[in-house]
């Protein structure tokens, strides 16, 4: 599987290509297959997002789930204020990205 994720022009979140726009939780992130270059030129262009790459992903029960620990990072959020992550109240989110 391969997923699109950038920062999002306005705010720097972390964002993600749901399939009909960006989304800041990586679940939402649709397979972008082959044309995840180009959409990200045209996503870039238009002024939507800031340095947008393809990643490589799998899909596991808890859902979508970079491969890369970089990019399992940026999609929890920041490691230095659990309280800031996109899952502050589970406890487990950390086990997520190892």
């Amino acid at each position: 599987m391969k997923i699109l994720t950038g920062n999002d022009l306005v705010t720097g979140d972390v964002v993600w290509w749901a399939g009909d726009g960006w989304s800041r939780l990586v679940g939402d992130a649709v397979d972008v297959g082959e044309r995840g270059d180009e959409l990200a030129r045209a996503e870039e262009a238009a002024l939507r997002v800031v340095a947008p790459y393809v990643i490589d992903a799998t899909v596991t029960d808890e859902g979508v789930r970079p491969a890369h620990i970089k990019d399992r990072i940026r999609a929890l959020g920041p490691t230095v204020r659990p309280d800031l992550t996109l899952k502050p109240n589970d406890a487990d989110a950390g086990n997520w990205v190892i």
